[in-house]
């Protein structure tokens, strides 16, 4: 007997379909925004507000309830939107991820609302400094995608990215056809490559190592809040803890709602957990442990409306992000295809038709979306019966949870959200430091400083000697920083200053050196030398008179020249592992090097003059380097599924040789290598033992052709 078979439903998991899924973006919700926005009319935010605020059970705090803590309080007593505004923060969103029309449309926007925009992990061109177009919070991987001085002196916060908002454990990623030349210039990468912020990152295995890098941004640019973002998941209270301990300023719960503007469909569903969870776990633990004070809490991830800032306040956050809904804003229409390159609206699409024709963004428009949540922020309050936004941060009391609408949802429970967990009332509900500030002073820094700023605004260089020791950290960021406020990464190249130093440096030794900074260190360094480097020179070598041979001895630390764009460093001696990892255009020889050497790497040329460790190359797009290889173990040392290896043909590669040659020349003549000059004594029997490394997408010829350009 014949029966009917009935279709498959699509179900609208990971895109809208009519009668599927709910979906919290439907087209109702964006068309009821966009008019909003087009309009600049209140009535029409209203319509938008209700169609979220009443929507069927989609969050958990669609589950909770605001009550008033006494009367209603007239609208004109609530504090205006002036006051509101500046909690606000368009989320990170990369340029790259966006198209630049809507990144500098977002920028402009936060800009004149006294609000701040985020750069996202991908650099920004500096023609946007000094200018309404610019991003006011500087996000960094740890220090790579075009983090330099000039950057991040650029900044009122600086976002430390530990992992991924939208996909916590997968990290960031833009597909390689949105890498065009224009972003590939901005992150120090190869058009047509794609990029990964592999969680986690390279120079952050403990909470000493964050710890470390906040110290060098504060070092950096002392004027700017450091701000570390986490992932909502349990047990992030215990992280954001020790992130306060490491003297971060402020903290940014991510929930699992959102997207970058470059994510692929796999990773919408199921990657992280929701911001309600994480931000009453850390606000909790933070009172519990007397640290709330010290750190200003934001979340973001799927927030919407005015009763969305509201319940993340009761729930302890004091500042906000938005990200999807400021991109509706500008004309998003939420198609789930910003992976692919080919945005309808021009919004996160590096395609110029797409974004000549299509795109009708403007900064008004944010603007008009961000007034209208503050005002329903104040019209809210009033209702509650309060009249300053603080008066309910953390005020758990307020919140009571409702049934839901079906079983599933009145078995939830949600007492631990809003719980005060018995924690007296006189520990603080927000922060009230102006700044989180760290045990360590600086005080060499800032010695070093007072001595050579006369010679950095006069621009005259000079010579100057300071000891060192161990405990003296990020020495050359302050310097650095001070120099690229006045005069950018290039500034003061034709008055270079040389830094003499005498001991053992500690962590962090010429992090984000800039042009016109030469530091010459006669003694050893430990971890991230050369970090975030953009120009200048480092030399470091053996105190005079050691009898030790250089090659055999490890001269500097771990993780050295990470994400460095430029500059030279010389150490006669080796390295430790994940040597110029993700460097971008540093020129460095070494006398060995551990494991992971060059991962990453998208430009420059390293020289190893000894043994080098396991994994070399590891995911390099670009650059070269040079291996000497006496125990013929290189073979099966380097990553053979991304780079090629050749020997130096004297005769068809004399570029090479002569390049080669005259970088342990100045490595001799910097450092006094002993070992440098016993290979150039005998450099012909030598030759033939060095390896030319370089990536398999890269041509041989071509970079033979760039060296003799450069000669």
């Amino acid at each position: 007997m014949w029966e009917p078979r009935e279709p498959v439903r699509q179900g609208g998991l990971i895109r809208y379909v009519h009668d599927g899924e709910y979906h919290c973006y439907n087209p109702d919700v964006i068309a009821a925004l966009q008019t909003a926005v087009r309009s600049g009319d209140y009535a029409h935010y209203e319509r938008y507000a209700s169609l979220v605020n009443q929507r069927p059970i989609a969050t958990l705090r669609d589950l909770l309830r605001a009550n008033p803590v006494g009367p209603a309080v007239p609208l004109d007593e609530v504090e205006p939107i002036e006051n509101i505004l500046p909690r606000f923060d368009s989320a990170g969103m990369s340029l790259g991820a966006l198209s630049p029309e809507a990144h500098e449309a977002l920028a402009i926007a936060m800009n004149r609302l006294g609000a701040r925009s985020n750069s996202g992990e991908g650099g920004e061109d500096p023609a946007r400094y000094n200018s309404e177009r610019v991003s006011k919070i500087k996000q960094v991987a740890s220090g790579r995608f075009g983090v330099t001085a000039e950057y991040l002196v650029n900044a009122e916060v600086i976002q430390i990215k530990i992992a991924q908002g939208a996909k916590p454990g997968e990290g960031g990623q833009l597909p390689g056809h949105k890498v065009t030349e224009m972003i590939a210039k901005l992150r120090y990468a190869k058009p047509g490559v794609a990029l990964i912020s592999p969680p986690p990152h390279h120079d952050i295995y403990s909470i000493e190592d964050l710890a470390q890098l906040i110290f060098d941004l504060k070092q950096v640019n002392p004027a700017a809040l450091v701000s570390v973002k986490l992932v909502s998941e349990p047990g992030v209270g215990t992280i954001a803890a020790g992130v306060v301990k490491a003297y971060a300023d402020l903290i940014t719960i991510s929930g699992y709602d959102g997207g970058t503007g470059a994510s692929p469909l796999t990773s919408v569903k199921y990657a992280g957990s929701p911001w309600e969870l994480g931000l009453s776990e850390a606000h909790q633990v933070l009172r519990a442990n007397d640290l709330r004070h010290k750190v200003r809490l934001q979340t973001d991830g799927g927030l919407k409306t005015g009763l969305d800032v509201i319940k993340a306040a009761i729930l302890g956050a004091e500042s906000y992000g938005f990200g999807t809904g400021p991109m509706v804003a500008l004309g998003c229409k939420y198609l789930r295809i910003c992976h692919l390159n080919n945005c309808a609206t021009g919004v996160a699409t590096q395609n110029d038709l797409l974004r000549s024709d299509y795109f009708i963004g403007l900064p008004e428009m944010v603007m008009h979306y961000f007034r209208f949540v503050a005002e329903e922020v104040r019209i809210l309050m009033a209702e509650l019966g309060v009249r300053k936004l603080e008066d309910i941060i953390g005020r758990v009391s307020m919140m009571e949870q409702l049934p839901g609408e079906t079983r599933r949802h009145g078995r939830l429970d949600l007492q631990a959200i809003i719980s005060d967990c018995g924690i007296d009332d006189s520990q603080a509900q927000f922060c009230s430091d102006p700044h989180n500030n760290p045990f360590d002073k600086g005080e060499l820094a800032e010695t070093i400083l007072e001595e050579v700023l006369p010679a950095i605004e006069a621009k005259r260089g000079g010579e100057f000697r300071f000891d060192i020791r161990n405990d003296n950290r990020s020495i050359g960021a302050r310097l650095s920083g001070e120099i690229a406020r006045r005069y950018g990464n290039h500034g003061m190249a034709d008055a270079p200053m040389t830094i003499r130093l005498f001991g053992t440096a500690g962590q962090s030794f010429g992090a984000w050196n800039v042009a016109g900074v030469n530091l010459e260190l006669e003694g050893d360094a430990n971890d991230y030398v050369g970090k975030g480097m953009a120009a200048g020179r480092i030399v470091i070598k053996p105190p005079t008179g050691s009898r030790f041979e250089t090659k055999d001895a490890v001269i500097i630390g771990n993780t050295c020249l990470y994400g460095a764009t430029g500059g030279q460093l010389f150490a006669a001696g080796q390295a430790g592992e994940r040597f110029a990892v993700r460097n971008s255009g540093a020129t460095t020889v070494v006398e060995g090097a551990g494991d992971h050497c060059c991962e990453y790497m998208t430009e420059g040329c390293v020289v190893v003059l000894g043994r080098s460790g396991i994994n070399f190359g590891a995911g390099m797009t670009g650059g070269f380097a040079y291996v000497l290889d006496l125990d013929r173990a290189f073979v099966d040392r380097y990553h053979h599924g991304l780079i090629d290896i050749h020997r130096i043909n004297p005769e068809s590669m004399e570029a090479h040789l002569h390049h080669l040659r005259s970088l342990i020349e100045e490595h001799v003549r910097h450092t006094g290598s002993a070992w440098g000059n016993e290979l150039l004594d005998d450099f012909r029997t030598y030759l033939p033992k060095f390896w030319v490394v370089k990536p398999k997408v890269a041509d041989l010829d071509s970079l033979i052709e760039s060296l003799r350009a450069a000669a």
